[in-house]
């Protein structure tokens, strides 16, 4: 009877284990690695089973040159487990959304973008979703902040160091400011286009975020999404897509949600939710 308990207690253990370590890999390129590992040990196998020498050979031997440089790749990924271990952050669940908590935060950037709106001050904010952004905000000013209108106006207000940057937030906080974007560049982007705008179509073009561009010269408010852009919206618009962002997945329960952000990892399944701004989020 022990053994089995222990058994299930250490099968516990390492499956929580890698659960976390999957959970820190969740909104870095170091997860591109661990795909490209996970192939090479199913070649592997399937080498093994066919009784391929050569190609066995050969794999058996990247594995092992991988193991050296995987330490290193992940050592970003490995640092903050540790540190979360250390301050006793190791969780698994996530606290979860109201719907007072999500109308609250639609009304601060609604009311932020509204302002910079109406005196045409340049603004680019990012929404963070199933894809992370982990890559552009570990390089930018950490903030952690609660999401509010005041902040997010002055974060942009001029002469303010990180007014050039972007800022890149998720549900539940402003997670760094001055954050510097991939440009598209395509050629048949129009010249109508200024840098705020190619940085939003650019992580768009990379990511599932949503990106919202206040322009300074013109002094409206577009969206960026999967690498398109639409222009000019409405504040209605701005609110209707804000609640659509929200009112997405906080009624689901922490664990839910992560285990289906890693699945995401390995195969595609988008959920796609239409707005009722008229279908700019696609």
């Amino acid at each position: 009877m022990w053994n089995d308990v222990r058994s299930v207690i250490d099968i516990a253990i390492v499956s929580f284990i890698i659960y976390r370590i999957l959970v820190l890999l969740v909104g870095t390129r170091a997860i591109q690695l661990m795909k490209g590992v996970l192939i090479l040990v199913g070649l592997s196998l399937i080498a093994s089973f066919l009784r391929m020498r050569l190609l066995s050979w050969f794999i058996g031997n990247s594995l092992l040159a991988l193991s050296f440089a995987i330490p290193i790749v992940f050592q970003p990924e490995l640092r903050k487990m540790l540190e979360e271990l250390g301050k006793g952050q190791f969780y698994l669940l996530k606290r979860q959304m109201s719907d007072d908590e999500a109308e609250a935060r639609v009304r601060q950037i609604a009311g932020a973008l509204g302002y910079l709106k109406a005196h045409k001050i340049g603004a680019l904010l990012v929404f963070q979703k199933e894809v992370g952004l982990g890559d552009y905000y570990k390089t930018a000013i950490r903030l952690n902040a609660a999401i509010t209108q005041e902040l997010l106006i002055s974060i942009f207000w001029i002469n303010n160091p990180l007014h050039d940057g972007a800022v890149i937030l998720d549900k539940y906080s402003l997670i760094a400011g001055g954050c510097y974007l991939p440009l598209a560049d395509a050629p048949e982007i129009s010249r109508w286009f200024g840098t705020r705008h190619r940085a939003a179509l650019g992580i768009t073009e990379v990511s599932d975020a949503i990106v919202f561009v206040v322009s300074e010269e013109r002094g409206e408010i577009s969206l960026a999404s999967r690498g398109h852009l639409s222009k000019n919206l409405k504040d209605f618009q701005v609110e209707g897509i804000l609640r659509n962002y929200f009112a997405g997945e906080q009624v689901i329960s922490g664990w839910k949600a992560r285990l289906r952000e890693i699945g995401g990892l390995f195969w595609t399944s988008r959920k796609e939710a239409a707005n009722e701004a008229g279908g700019l989020v696609k």
